[in-house]
């Protein structure tokens, strides 16, 4: 079992900036990735970022150069650094790690991201 607690969302105006904070209760480098979901009312969860232990990154296409994630292995920390935020990206985001083979993923509890226009 992995556990994943998140921390940072909130209410920002757009234009404004938050930072999504993911702590695994395992080693971060044991974990095959972690990223970032969100989920928006009425619409399905989808992928915002992805970061694989070799380093590899994926963004979808609507953060690509607002959103940066990144991983702090001292602190054993997943980071979402979230810029100019807009209303569409109003929505739940969920933490999740993938481990082992075959893989199981984990997510966090979700986390608000409210932004007003």
């Amino acid at each position: 079992q992995v556990q994943l607690v998140e921390s940072g969302g909130g209410l920002v105006q757009a234009g404004g900036s938050l930072r999504l904070s993911c702590v695994p209760s395992v080693r971060i480098l044991s974990l095959n990735m972690m990223g970032w979901y969100r989920q928006a009312p009425g619409k399905q969860r989808e992928l915002v970022a992805s970061i694989a232990s070799g380093g590899t990154i994926n963004y979808t296409d609507s953060v690509k150069g607002r959103f940066t994630i990144s991983r702090d292995n001292a602190r054993n920390t997943v980071y979402l650094q979230m810029n100019s935020l807009k209303p569409d990206d109003t929505a739940v985001y969920y933490c999740h790690a993938d481990v082992g083979m075959p893989v199981r993923r984990y997510w966090g509890q979700g986390t608000q991201v409210t932004v007003s226009s």
